[in-house]
């Protein structure tokens, strides 16, 4: 059985099998979470991310999708990359692409067999999604998995840093 926990805690310093960063689709570092993630992890995550985006996505991470990368400095063992869509009212796709940035996180975990994750909640800063919208999607897309992938994760974390 997954057990879901709210936490308030900086995500960098949580030792699961992955945190997910809600990155920017460059996939380099940014503000916010991803910024701090970043900063958190040292230099080499950034030379990782230069060659996925060498050899895989030379357009950025599209909106949705996801991409592991190691941890580094960091006590996460991994890093799952996802862009979260950018809040421009709720009539461009939005909850379909925040939905697709939780579900494709999961089945990355899922496929490297991680048993624990950590989730700050994607696109409610800079990108400006309403967060009470946002925990929605984001339940909704963790029980869909959890139903359709019973004993899959042992712990999901839903981290707020305030």
């Amino acid at each position: 059985m997954t057990n879901i926990k709210n936490i308030n805690i900086d995500i960098t310093t949580l030792k699961v099998y992955a945190i997910v960063n809600a990155a920017n689709r460059t996939l380099l570092g940014g503000g916010g979470v991803d910024g701090a993630i970043h900063k958190a992890a040292g230099k080499e995550l950034l030379t990782e991310c230069y060659k996925i985006r060498q050899e895989k996505y030379p357009e950025g991470l599209p909106t949705g999708e996801a991409i592991i990368t190691k941890g580094y400095n960091l006590p996460a063992k991994f890093i799952i990359h996802t862009p979260g869509p950018i809040w421009y009212g709720g009539d461009q796709q939005e909850a379909e692409l925040l939905y697709s940035s939780y579900s494709n996180s999961l089945k990355l975990a899922r496929d490297n067999n991680l048993k624990t994750i950590a989730f700050p909640a994607i696109s409610t800063g800079t990108y400006g999604y309403p967060k009470e919208k946002a925990n929605e999607i984001a339940l909704k897309a963790i029980n869909d998995f959890i139903k359709d992938n019973p004993e899959t994760l042992d712990e999901i974390f839903l981290v707020e840093y305030k």
